[in-house]
C-alpha cells in the first residue's frame, strides 16, 4: 500500500530483521491545510546495530562557530558525526517512511511544504551525540540548566526538488523518550526545549542543490547557513523575543535533503 506521497514503505523486517512499531499516534498537518488523525510516531523495537554510536570517535574534532544575529543565539557545530552515521540515520528514517503529514505539528498552508517521518529514538544513538557536544552548549539558558539528555523524539525533515520550509518560529516542547518495553512514547513534562538543534545530514557533496538555512537576527541582519554533512546549527525556539524566525530555503534539482530536528532540553 502506497503512503500518502506515493511512495512505498520499505520493509524494515526484510532488510535486517530489526522491526519497528507504532508508539504514538497524533492529528497530523498536510503542507497544504488539512489534518490527517491517528498519524503514527514511530520506535525501532531494539536499537539498529548502525544506530548504535561510540561517544569518542577519532577522526571528528566537534568545533563551535557562533552566528552573528545582532544579539539572538545561534552557533553551529561541525564535525559532529560521521559521514556514515549520517548516512545511517537517512537509512532508518527512509525505512520508516516519510509522508506528507506531520503528526503533532500544526503550520498554515504553504509553510512546510515537505516530507517528514517522525521517530522516538534511544540513549545509544543521542547519548553519544550529546556528550560530543555538551561542552560547546551553553550551561544555562533563562536561569534553568542544561539537562544532560537531549529529548529522544526526531522530527525528519526530506525536502525534494522545489520543497521549501517558509519563514516560521520553532515551538518550544516538553522532553520525549520511550518506555522500557519501547511500546510508548512518554513526556517528560518537568522539562522544556530551549534550542533547536538542526543536524544536517547531506550535503551539496552529495547532490543536494540549495536547501540553505535562512536565519532572520535583529533589524535587518540575515544569515545564510549552508548545510554541512554532519554539523548541526543550533538556535533560541519558543514563541518570545529572543527566537529565531527561519526559512528553510527551497531545493534544487538533484538528491533530496534530509535533516533532523532534536531539541535541546533545559530544566
Amino acid at each position: 500500500m502506497d503512503e500518502p506521497g506515493g511512495r512505498t514503505p520499505i520493509d524494515v523486517t526484510a532488510q535486517d530483521e530489526v522491526q519497528s512499531r507504532v508508539v504514538a499516534e497524533m492529528d497530523g498537518s498536510l503542507p497544504t491545510g488539512g489534518m490527517v488523525p491517528r498519524t503514527p510516531i514511530h520506535a525501532f523495537a531494539r536499537t539498529p546495530p548502525d544506530l548504535s554510536f561510540a561517544p569518542l570517535r577519532p577522526e571528528l574534532s566537534p568545533v563551535r562557530r557562533d552566528i552573528d544575529l545582532g544579539g539572538l543565539l545561534a552557533f553551529a557545530i561541525d564535525e559532529l558525526m560521521t559521514a556514515a552515521e549520517a548516512d545511517a540515520i537517512i537509512r532508518r528514517a527512509e525505512q520508516l517512511g516519510f509522508r506528507d503529514e506531520a503528526p503533532g505539528i500544526q503550520t498554515p498552508p504553504g509553510m512546510r511544504m515537505n516530507k517528514t517521518v517522525h521517530w522516538v529514538a534511544d540513549d545509544q544513538l543521542l547519548g553519544p551525540i550529546f556528550e560530543r557536544m555538551r561542552h560547546l552548549l551553553p550551561p544555562e539558558i533563562d536561569g534553568e540548566a542544561l539537562h544532560p539528555r537531549l529529548s529522544h523524539r526526531i522530527n525528519m525533515y526530506r525536502y525534494d526538488a522545489g520543497d521549501v520550509f517558509n519563514r516560521h518560529i520553532d515551538g518550544d516542547w516538553p522532553g520525549f523518550g520511550l518506555d522500557p518495553e519501547r511500546r510508548r512514547m512518554l513526556q517528560w513534562p518537568a522539562l522544556r526545549s530551549k534550542l533547536t538543534m538542526l543536524l544536517y545530514l547531506n550535503d551539496a557533496g552529495d547532490g543536494v542543490r540549495g536547501g540553505s538555512t535562512r536565519l532572520y537576527g535583529r533589524g535587518t541582519t540575515v544569515v545564510e547557513v549552508q548545510p554541512r554533512k554532519g554539523a548541526a546549527l543550533f538556535f533560541r525556539h519558543g514563541f518570545g523575543p529572543f527566537s529565531v524566525s527561519h526559512v528553510g530555503s527551497q531545493v534544487g534539482a538533484g538528491e533530496p535533503k534530509y535533516v533532523a530536528r532534536i531539541n535541546v532540553l533545559y530544566g
